[in-house]
């Protein structure tokens, strides 16, 4: 059977999606996919409420050496139009989450544009710069502290500008790297760190649609200190509060991107986030979180060698196997990509019932019931 045509379902330009719904009461569900067959219930639930969604991928899980998840960056993108098509959802952005710079070598920053290039030209829509982990301890302000972290923004977001070539797109960048600790615990980015580094930004020509915060959270599932699966409710929302506060009074639009949602009690975020501050929140482990527990029922001999590989490769003293399974799990997705492919089609029912329901319950959470229609109207 030829493939449908994509065209009227290809993913559209995270800007446009990001201006028609600034400031709405609604975060936006960015959800991670992995495991290419959690796309079709995110996008039948996005398609029944008429909630608009951002597909995204990070660059350590799908990059020009496959990343984690054993797909290339045109297959992941392939597939994910694809599925939009074939569900006929048409609300939705292609972003690249965590383009992260490490060192901020030469070296490592031409491999990031190698990245950046096979993603623009595979249909991407949207990007995430994120050299967060660039930071001078040594700088006497701000500024200086977060030197090293602005230019290396700079360099990669002109770059992708340029080969946009005029086409609009979505800019996500960092200040403060997610889920550091310090002596004092969650190290927190302040306001004034925000402002500077929009400030710069801004004056070097580069104009992002949101900003990603340490406010607290962490990314991927969360464990007590005995190993156990815990819940997460240490975002700071007085600060994430007053850090965009800060930004609307330099009159900036851009709006925060909340990592970590996963594990974050869904009634915490409809009655706690600060919906339209936060404009976009990022769901990711959350999604393999139920591919797994499919898998345990519907395919117990994947799941067992998977659990069992994770076990023999990634225990370490003193942590539970629990919270070994829970923190690596990703690890086995490249090794297992085949068997999990070739799941059984009762298996991918199960799969996307699972997520359907759930992508309903984000909706209700975020906030996000038919306000597709306003990013429609921009188009």
């Amino acid at each position: 059977m030829k493939p449908m045509s994509t065209t009227r379902y290809e993913p559209i330009s995270g800007s446009i999606m990001f201006k028609a719904l600034v400031d709405k009461p609604l975060i936006i569900p960015a959800c991670n996919i992995r495991i290419p067959c959690m796309a079709r219930g995110i996008f039948k639930a996005a398609k029944d409420t008429d909630s608009p969604v951002i597909i995204e991928i990070a660059k350590a899980e799908c990059n020009l050496n496959d990343g984690y998840i054993g797909i290339n960056i045109d297959e992941f993108a392939s597939r994910m139009k694809q599925i939009a098509a074939e569900v006929e959802f048409d609300a939705w952005s292609l972003h690249a989450d965590h383009i992260s710079v490490k060192t901020g070598t030469r070296e490592e920053i031409e491999d990031i544009k190698k990245m950046i290039k096979a993603q623009i030209d595979s249909g991407f829509t949207s990007f995430a710069v994120d050299a967060s982990h660039l930071f001078n301890f040594d700088g006497d302000t701000v500024y200086d502290r977060l030197k090293p972290n602005i230019d290396a923004t700079i360099e990669l977001a002109q770059y992708i500008d340029e080969l946009m070539t005029g086409k609009t797109y979505g800019l996500e960048v960092e200040v403060g790297e997610i889920g550091v600790k310090d002596s004092n615990g969650m190290v927190v980015t302040s306001p004034e760190e925000a402002t500077v580094f929009i400030t710069a930004l801004n004056d070097a020509g580069v104009y992002p649609d949101v900003l990603a915060i340490a406010n607290g959270s962490t990314h991927g599932n969360v464990f007590d200190e005995h190993g156990k699966a815990t819940t997460q409710v240490s975002i700071d929302i007085d600060q994430t509060k007053a850090i965009v506060e800060a930004l609307k009074q330099m009159g900036s639009d851009v709006r925060i991107a909340q990592h970590g949602v996963t594990g974050t009690p869904l009634e915490f975020i409809k009655s706690m986030f600060p919906h339209g501050d936060i404009i976009k929140g990022n769901i990711a482990t959350y999604w393999q979180n139920i591919v797994l527990d499919v898998f345990k029922l519907y395919e117990p001999k994947l799941y067992s060698d998977i659990y069992s590989w994770i076990i023999e490769n990634y225990s370490t003293n003193g942590v539970s196997e629990e919270e070994t399974f829970g923190k690596y799990a990703i690890r086995a997705l490249r090794p297992f990509h085949e068997r999990i492919e070739a799941v059984r089609p009762e298996t991918i029912e199960a799969i996307d019932a699972r997520i359907y329901a759930d992508a309903l319950l984000f909706v209700e959470a975020l906030k996000t019931r038919g306000m597709a229609s306003y990013v429609r109207r921009m188009l």
